[in-house]
């Protein structure tokens, strides 16, 4: 295996399993990230992995907290919350080398092009994954159901490929970039924001009946989406693809429940938003989208409010 170090950025759930799990097959990982109270932690403890209640592993990380002190990592894993990909890009350039490859595994549209502006078309890969974690304080994490990683097929991507492979990951290659991205969207718009208003683990989804044909409704109306853009997807059958990660994740909280809960900004704007802006440009419609996505926002702001007082 190559001994080159590799480079999370992200302090999140995500970052912090991923984080872990490589450490744990022998990688050398640095964080890079913003968030004060998540890198003090990761700085004082490592990442806290929770392998079940009451048993935590820690994990040694390097701590970065901006490109002052970044060294060129030959990899790099995006792995911040799709509004903070700008601000991420700006800090890669010095922390990643010449000829690296920063690969995303974020949620929503916009990533990847936010990347490429910056570090270039060459340097960016795209992947996806459904593996799921939760944040159960700064630097403490999870495991969620586990998912998939899928990797836009590139050689330079193989190293990374491989560390995945040995910490556990179930990791594939794929042509169809777009499919790729569209197909995470579609799951994104089915779980997310219905757990994030309904306040309940994915698997709760499948309980209720109503949650259930709402979820399997977003699924298919952003599939629906995907095909006036010409986008193929990559299952056939977008419904039972959304029950099928709720099922594999049934325990786990959504990463926009999560953001609620902690009071962040959450990442609807770069998955529901997303699907209506882009419906709207392809002459298609999206209501159970755009509902979703005024529906989490004025949930949010209703957090806001009542935290205020």
């Amino acid at each position: 295996m190559p001994t080159d170090p590799i480079l999370i950025v992200g302090t999140g759930a995500l970052a912090c399993l991923f984080a872990a799990r490589l450490v744990r097959s022998g990688a050398r990982v640095a964080m890079l990230g913003s968030w004060p109270e998540g890198l003090k932690a990761l700085r004082t403890h490592g990442v806290r992995f929770e392998v079940e209640p009451g048993e935590v592993v820690h994990y040694p990380v390097r701590v970065i907290d901006g490109s002052q002190n970044c060294s060129p990592y030959g990899s790099a894993i995006v792995l911040v919350k799709s509004w903070q990909t700008r601000q991420a890009a700006k800090l890669l350039p010095a922390c990643l080398a010449s000829n690296g490859t920063a690969l995303t595994l974020q949620n929503g549209l916009g990533n990847r092009e936010a990347l490429e502006n910056t570090l270039g078309e060459t340097r960016v890969a795209l992947g996806t994954t459904t593996t799921g974690a939760t944040l159960l304080g700064p630097g403490h994490v999870r495991p969620g159901g586990e998912g998939e990683i899928h990797l836009q097929a590139r050689r330079s991507l193989q190293p990374l490929a491989d560390w995945l492979a040995l910490a556990g990951f179930s990791v594939h290659q794929a042509q169809d970039v777009e499919s790729l991205v569209w197909g995470k969207l579609v799951i994104n718009a089915a779980i997310n924001p219905l757990t994030a208003l309904l306040e309940v683990p994915n698997g709760a989804l499948l309980k209720n009946e109503a949650a259930r044909e709402l979820m399997k409704a977003t699924a298919r109306e952003t599939a629906a989406v995907a095909a006036a853009r010409g986008i193929a997807l990559p299952f056939d059958d977008p419904a039972a693809a959304a029950e099928e990660v709720a099922r594999r994740t049934a325990p786990n909280y959504s990463s926009m429940l999560q953001d609620i809960r902690r009071g962040a900004p959450t990442e609807i704007d770069a998955i529901c938003g997303a699907i209506a802006s882009t419906a709207q440009e392809a002459g298609a419609a999206a209501p159970i989208n755009r509902t979703l996505w005024r529906l989490v926002k004025a949930k949010v702001e209703e957090e806001a409010i009542i935290a205020a007082v």
